[in-house]
Formats: C-alpha cells, sequence, structure tokens
C-alpha cells in the first residue's frame, strides 16, 4: 500500500514502537521541519504510477496526473519525469505542469468554466486537448482559436449517467451532473460542431466521480461510450481518443480500494482491439498515486475532557485538511511513537486493541466542524504527542487555506533516508506580503 510502517525502538524503550517514512522516522521529520507538515514518500508515488502502467501496458495510454490532487512541483516534476502527462483544471494548474517540465502537448484541460484568457494560453502553450463541457464552451474555444488562426483539439466530456456509488460531492457522471453532456446530447453535438475547422473535436471523455471502488461503472460507461463512437462512425465522425478520466480508489482503509490490475482487468478487455485500431487511451489517475504516498504530520497541543468526551486538540486544523469537514471522509490517525501492543497492523475505522479509547481529534480554528475524527478508538494520548493522519497525499495540501490567518504547513518529500523540503513554511509576513502597499486604480 505505502511506505509508512512501524518499527520497534531500540531507544529509549525497547516496548515502543515509532512510525517510519521509508528510512526516516516521523518524529525526527518533525523535529527537523515542524508541525503541521506534509510528509510524501518517493518509493511510494514511484510504485503506485508503475503499477498502473504495467496493468494497463495493453492499452499503451497516456497518462495524465490529475494535479487537482497534490499540485507541488517536485511531486509533478517527479510523476513527468516517469512518463506522466498532466491533467489540469484550470490556466494556473497547466501553467504549473510546464514549470515542472511537462510539456503542454501531454496535458489535458478540464473544467466548466474556462476564460478566455485561459483558453488563448492554453492554445499558445500548444495544449494536446480541450476537455469541453458544453456547447457554449466548445462555441467559445473555436472562436478563438478562428482569431488566432490556430487549430486545437477537443473531447466532448459525456456523462454516460453510470452511478458510481461516491460521495455526492464527488460523483459527477449522472445524467444530471454540471460537467458535461449526456449520451443523446453527444450526438447531436457532433452532428452540430464536429467539423470545425478551428476547433477539431476528435475524443470523448469519460469522468463518472472519486473514489469509486468498483469496477463496474467503469465497465458500464465504457460500453456506452464505445456504443456511442460506433453511432457516431456510421454518421462519419472519427473519434481518435477516448479519455477515461480517473476515480480509482485509494486505501483510507487496508484494503478499501480494488488493485490497479482489477481495474484495468475489467477495463482492458473492452478496449484492446479498439486500441489495436488506432484508438488512443487516456486516463488521468490523482488520488489513486498520490493520496497513500502522503501523510500529514500534527503535535498534540492539549487534551481536554467535557463531560463524556475528549479532544484531542491538535495545530492542524480544517485549514490543513478539509476533507473530515467537507465530505465527512475517514482518514486513519495513529500516535507517531506508541507502546508496541498498539502498533497497528490494519487502518480501520474499529480496531480491535484492547486498551483503546474513544477520542475526537480536533484542530485550532473557530469552527465546529474543524475536525479529524470523531469517536475514534485511540491508544493513550499526551499532550506533545506527534500524530499522523494518513492518506493525505491527494486532496490535503491542494485544499488547504489560511483560515483563522493560519500559514500554510511545510511539504516534504522523503527519498529513502533523505529529506527535501519541496516547499517551506508560511510566515506571518507571507500572509500580509501581498498586502502591505495599497494599489490606487485610477477611474475614468
Amino acid at each position: 500500500m505505502d511506505h509508512f510502517a512501524y518499527r520497534p525502538e531500540s531507544q529509549p524503550k525497547a516496548d515502543r514502537a515509532a512510525l517510519y517514512c521509508e528510512q526516516l522516522p516521523a518524529e525526527e521529520i518533525a523535529r527537523l521541519v515542524g508541525t503541521p507538515c506534509y510528509v510524501y514518500s518517493k518509493a511510494t508515488l514511484v510504485e503506485h504510477f508503475r503499477r498502473l502502467t504495467d496493468a494497463f501496458a495493453p492499452l499503451k495510454p497516456l497518462v495524465c496526473y490529475s494535479v487537482k490532487s497534490c499540485g507541488n512541483l517536485s511531486i509533478c516534476r517527479l510523476l513527468g519525469e516517469l512518463g506522466a502527462g498532466m491533467d489540469v483544471v484550470s490556466g494556473g494548474e497547466l501553467f504549473r505542469a510546464i514549470a515542472a517540465g511537462v510539456p503542454a502537448r501531454l496535458c489535458v484541460y478540464a473544467g466548466v468554466g474556462k476564460t478566455d484568457v485561459e483558453i488563448e494560453q492554453a492554445i499558445d502553450a500548444g495544449l494536446g486537448l480541450f476537455n469541453v463541457e458544453s456547447e457554449a464552451e466548445f462555441e467559445n474555444i473555436a472562436r478563438i482559436a478562428k482569431r488566432k488562426n490556430a487549430i486545437t483539439h477537443t473531447a466532448l466530456r459525456v456523462n454516460p449517467d453510470v452511478d458510481p456509488r461516491t460521495h455526492r460531492y464527488t460523483s459527477t457522471g449522472k445524467k444530471e451532473s454540471k460537467f458535461g453532456v449526456d449520451i443523446e446530447r453527444a450526438k447531436a453535438f457532433f452532428r452540430l460542431y464536429g467539423r470545425d475547422p478551428h476547433c477539431r473535436l476528435t475524443g470523448i471523455h469519460l469522468h463518472i466521480g472519486s473514489p469509486v471502488y468498483t469496477t463496474q461503472p467503469y465497465v458500464e460507461s465504457v460500453v456506452k461510450a464505445m456504443a456511442l463512437v460506433d453511432e457516431l462512425a456510421a454518421e462519419g465522425f472519427t473519434v481518435e481518443t477516448l479519455d477515461l478520466g480517473g476515480g480509482f480508489g485509494a486505501d483510507y482503509e487496508t484494503d478499501q480500494s480494488p488493485t490497479l490490475s482489477t481495474y484495468a482487468e475489467a477495463i482492458v478487455p473492452l478496449l484492446k482491439d479498439r486500441v489495436a485500431k488506432g484508438l488512443q487511451i487516456i486516463l488521468e489517475p490523482g488520488r489513486t498515486l498520490v493520496a497513500n504516498a502522503g501523510i500529514l504530520l500534527t503535535r498534540v497541543q492539549y487534551m481536554k475532557t467535557s463531560g463524556e468526551k475528549t479532544f484531542v486538540i491538535c495545530d492542524a486544523g480544517m485549514n490543513d485538511l478539509l476533507r473530515p469537514s467537507l465530505y465527512q471522509a475517514f482518514h486513519f490517525i495513529w500516535p507517531c511513537v506508541t507502546d508496541i501492543r498498539f502498533s497497528p497492523q490494519r487502518r480501520q475505522k474499529e480496531m480491535s486493541l484492547e486498551g483503546l479509547r474513544s477520542m475526537d481529534v480536533v484542530g485550532p480554528i473557530c469552527e465546529s466542524g474543524d475536525f479529524f475524527a470523531i469517536d475514534r478508538p485511540l491508544p493513550p494520548v499526551a499532550r506533545g504527542d506527534l500524530m499522523a493522519i494518513y492518506t493525505a497525499g491527494a486532496y490535503g495540501m491542494a485544499m488547504a487555506s489560511r483560515y483563522n490567518a493560519h500559514p500554510l504547513p511545510a511539504e516534504v518529500l522523503v527519498d529513502g533516508s533523505t529529506l527535501s523540503i519541496i516547499r517551506r513554511r508560511e510566515s506571518y509576513e507571507d500572509l500580509v506580503s501581498h498586502e502591505r502597499i495599497p494599489v490606487p486604480v485610477v477611474t475614468g
């Protein structure tokens, strides 16, 4: 699953176990960098990427990493060096991808609200593919491409009306979604725009949601998409690219998600013959690559008892990791140093270890929704203990904010026994640097 594991301590007490990221103790990382701090394992990222590419090798896909999941330049650069393109949803993400050394021609650009400036910048950069979400957006891209006397390529995002059985905030493939168009509209879309000389409509884009923990929604989506491709071919339209999107799961609990080979075993047979005839496949993984590759380290500031409740109050909060508050998402949480009998063999909501006590793990933010866990069974915890919040590599730092004027945390990448700070911790001065000198605006 990943390269975060507990090892028995030889000093100062042999009955203790300590969390390591690859070859480095979490306590040493926190001592050097401070908390809160995001810690990523290079070995995990590399292993997950290779498992994905090996599993889907018969389809020869272009793997476009979902920048939205974790956009740190070092993470993007590492995946780019492994051969990944980038899936972006804003001009800023495209800028990040290019800054990380990934050519724009290996980038695909989704999102329902692309601005004129973003579209122009993407065309000028030589973007590989726009994933188009609506008729109005296609017309706008075509207008801009014509004005610039440029040719750009697009794929139409199609909603196959498949239920991915995930959180309603992250379900995107139903007919009523704000993303893309339904299959019947897709046919009319190609008839209306499929022969535009400047904005060439040559692909279909699917993205049904995330995380998706079964293969059946993908099978249903691909079957419907291929039927659409055949109907379009009968009308003279050639679909050269099928972008399957992402959404593969991650192990927030041990063995929660199917393996990448399991996803591939369901999808590859449906598309292998099409690929042999020239269909280009694109995958957009994010969470499945980076989620288990990252943890959030946070230090316990206070213990508080109120009625029957015990609160573990940490220096990280919903400003650092929003998912529990936003999605009621589960993240496994455990002390980084604990009695060896509490060394977790599996990461689960309900831990069957004698001596655990129910606690709420919360942050310093002035919101009742500022929590990481409610009524969570935990081993003994005290002020000053270091806690690890697992599976935080995806949509952790990417969604972090400066709410309550808390500076953004540091990010580090571990490679064996080497630690690299890939984003320095913000200072208080960073919080106000954009506000120091008011800029007068002269109006007519």
